[in-house]
């Protein structure tokens, strides 16, 4: 492996550590659309720094761009406010504009820059290592480690400094008021570090990477964990993670470095969309399954406890007058006998002790309508654990 290869894994690895942790805290506030406005908007403030220092590796043109990717945001919670449109409405009427004046500034003032909409948009990695800083004959590595770099530490000890109001502000902006911190503030403040990872990217990685970077390991993260620290951790794993395993994959490929990131990205999402534990897709299909019988059992149990007759308890029964299809009718008699509920003697099914338990904890459930009863019943009996 070559010194290349490696400062772009580094520059990559590092900028996914540096979108995922404004990422996560967008996800939570429901705000994920917003980062791609803000991506595609802070342009003209690019341009804008352009004119005035003209030079494209002033710093001037990151303060810039987080001041009009900030300006995004208030545009777009003003128009909200209204109550006219909702906010995927505002944004979809705000960042279109903005970006439209970024592109007629580049056409008309400064179309012989190498500030051309094809690298903003989508970035060369590749390139990052040609693009050096020195100390007089000293080579101090690629110029965008050193501003990802940067903008991670600065993001880093922010998070450190603000992340009890951060987390609170997040999950209970009264409480924030009521403990004397604006949430405002913190929104703000949360959105000038989105604007300025997302401009210190620009260059090495384009928007489009720096959207998938910000937002997809946090929502991958987001259907694993309910914990905040651990939900940024993984947000970091999953995002250096894609960076490193997207690179080798462009490299066994021979494609682009974004575009093979990106995808690794989309593809951790899927498998975690599919298989996480608690909210994966395959997950929540069996508890629906599972709680679908659970009704079926209850419903059941009910009714051997009100008809005493033999007909009404035979097992045929479930089948002719209940109307159940064999396999239902075959699962929740398997799951009655495995949690000891009934007995089957001559076809004819019986409560059992435990069963007339369960029943009368089922009424009550029925006559409250308490959420928490139905898993506590759950535990006590042992559903679906044989």
């Amino acid at each position: 492996m070559i010194s290349a290869q490696l400062e772009i894994q580094l520059i990559a690895s590092l900028t996914a550590v540096a979108c995922a942790i404004p990422g996560t805290f967008l996800v939570l506030r429901k705000m994920a659309m917003i980062s791609d406005a803000i991506s595609h908007s802070i342009l003209p403030g690019l341009v804008v720094g352009f004119f005035i220092t003209q030079d494209l590796n002033s710093p001037w043109l990151i303060l810039f761009a987080a001041i009009t990717g900030v300006l995004t945001v208030v545009l777009v919670e003003k128009i909200q406010q209204t109550k006219l449109v909702k906010e995927d409405t505002a944004i979809g009427l705000v960042f279109p504009a903005l970006f439209s004046i970024g592109v007629i500034l580049i056409a008309q003032y400064a179309n012989d820059v190498h500030l051309d909409i094809d690298a903003v948009l989508l970035g060369e990695l590749a390139f990052t290592p040609f693009d050096r800083v020195f100390y007089g004959d000293v080579d101090l590595g690629p110029k965008s480690l050193w501003v990802i770099g940067s903008i991670l530490l600065v993001t880093l000890i922010m998070l450190f400094a603000f992340f009890k109001e951060l987390k609170i502000s997040t999950f209970d902006a009264g409480l924030a008021t009521s403990l004397g911190f604006s949430p405002l503030i913190i929104h703000y403040g949360l959105m000038s570090v989105a604007s300025v990872t997302t401009v210190g990217a620009f260059d090495a990685v384009g928007a489009i990477l720096v959207v998938a970077l910000m937002i997809a390991p946090a929502a991958s993260a987001y259907l694993l964990t309910t914990n905040l620290k651990k939900m940024l951790a993984l947000a970091c794993f999953f995002g250096v993670f894609s960076a490193i395993a997207g690179y080798w994959m462009a490299h066994a490929l021979d494609a682009s470095i974004a575009g093979s990131m990106t995808t690794m990205l989309g593809l951790v999402f899927l498998l975690v969309y599919l298989f996480a534990p608690a909210k994966g897709l395959f997950a929540v299909v069996y508890r629906e399954k599972q709680q679908r019988t659970e009704v079926s059992l209850i419903t059941f149990l009910l009714h051997l406890q009100n008809h005493s007759e033999p007909e009404e308890r035979h097992v045929k029964h479930l089948n002719e007058h209940i109307n159940w299809e064999k396999v239902r009718s075959k699962t929740v008699l398997n799951l009655a006998q495995k949690n000891n509920m009934i007995t089957i003697e001559n076809d004819l099914v019986f409560l059992t002790e435990k069963g007339e338990e369960f029943t009368a904890k089922a009424i009550e459930y029925i006559l409250t309508n308490e959420e928490g009863l139905i898993e506590d019943m759950k535990d006590d009996f042992f559903l679906f654990r044989g």
